[in-house]
């Protein structure tokens, strides 16, 4: 799955409120980075945001699932500590930003370990 490029400029702007956001594609996605840390994961047009024990409820309180992906030569899927954005979050920066915001400290802590 190709990332857009207006999908990607999207969401920067409407994460510019965050800081310096930025988007690398890579993985055949791309990814949302801040200060340096991932907090974001685009594949397709679909937003996926780092979680951890801390927040990982908020994303399952609303049904939203992790970000899944077939490894070559590997029985079965893998899952990644990204969940999928909530649709209304896609539609309001200010909701997208706290999400982020949420995403990006998880990242951090990660990092951190």
């Amino acid at each position: 799955m190709t990332v857009s490029t207006e999908y990607l400029e999207h969401l920067v702007k409407m994460l510019e409120p965050l800081g310096p956001v930025q988007a690398k594609r890579k993985f055949g996605g791309a990814g949302i980075f801040l200060d340096g840390v991932m907090f974001g994961l685009v594949a397709g047009d679909g937003l996926y945001l780092k979680a951890d024990d801390g927040n990982r409820g908020d994303f399952e309180d609303l049904g939203l699932s992790p970000f899944t992906y077939q490894k070559k030569n590997r029985k079965g899927s893998i899952n990644l500590s990204y969940f999928a954005a909530p649709d209304a979050a896609l539609d309001d920066a200010d909701e997208l930003c706290a999400w982020a915001r949420k995403a990006w400290e998880t990242a951090r802590r990660s990092a951190n370990k």
